[in-house]
């Protein structure tokens, strides 16, 4: 699809299929998310709106601005959403990925006391990720555009990738960096190049050339400096997956335990 004669690793990042630039106002963006997380129930959804009523969310760039997205949430405190909303797809995807951080606070520190009101990593993504779930599959149901259909379904792939498994391969790698540690082996530039290309080609198999930057991968992930961090990602999305098929399913059983 790509049109190359030769698959490379930074052609992984390219993706297959180009969608229309679509315009999307914040306010038809949070309509479209409202929609998508129906399957939550009405609670989740009223609760939702005064988010947006109440002005609990920062839209857009501003001067000084931190770029990114994000959820503050303090225990007693409403939680605030930073956005630097664009007008795009990509913007409703974050923003319904922030939202369910966003929900996640409100109701933990509702029905939590202080001190259980916290949540682990491990957990944190779920929440997000379920939304962004929810909106994707909504999206994939509803299009009648046969391009942004494949737009979309390239989108979900990419996410399988990126999220899950170049997370497990990453954390393979960091399995075996920190084994080498503790039986006592030298670490240095050399060992981590040849741990990162052998797991490298391990998981990408002889579809792809291997240029010889490949091996330097490891040294642009600032998560290894936070050990066994990047599992979580893979972890949080297959149980994103999971409870947001569950819902779809119409299990209510799981919907009340969430």
């Amino acid at each position: 699809m790509l049109g190359v004669e030769e698959l490379r690793a930074y052609d992984l990042s390219v993706p297959l299929v180009e969608g229309a630039k679509e315009e999307i106002s914040y306010d038809d963006g949070f309509s479209l998310m409202l929609e998508a997380l129906k399957p939550l129930g009405e609670e989740y959804i009223t609760i939702l709106k005064t988010f947006k009523e109440n002005r609990y969310i920062d839209v857009r760039e501003t001067p000084g601005k931190r770029s990114g997205a994000y959820n503050l949430g303090l225990y007693g405190v409403h939680p605030f959403i930073l956005l630097n909303h664009r007008d795009d797809l990509d913007s409703v995807f974050t923003l319904a990925h922030e939202s369910g951080h966003g929900m996640h606070s409100y109701y933990s520190s509702k029905y939590q006391p202080q001190i259980s009101a916290g949540y682990s990593i491990f957990v944190a993504e779920v929440a997000s990720t379920v939304n962004e779930i929810l909106l994707i599959r909504h999206l994939i149901k509803t299009t009648k555009d046969v391009q942004k259909k494949k737009h979309l379904l390239n989108h979900f792939i990419d996410s399988f990738k990126g999220t899950f498994f170049t997370q497990v391969m990453f954390a393979e790698f960091e399995k075996i960096v920190h084994e080498k540690a503790e039986n006592d082996e030298p670490l240095n530039a050399e060992v981590f190049n040849t741990a990162y290309e052998s797991i490298f080609r391990a998981y990408n198999g002889d579809e792809i050339i291997f240029d010889e930057e490949v091996k330097y991968g490891w040294s642009r992930i600032p998560h290894f400096y936070r050990p066994f961090y990047v599992y979580k990602y893979a972890t949080g999305y297959v149980s994103a997956i999971t409870i947001a098929d569950k819902i779809l399913s119409g299990d209510k059983k799981h919907l009340k335990v969430i």
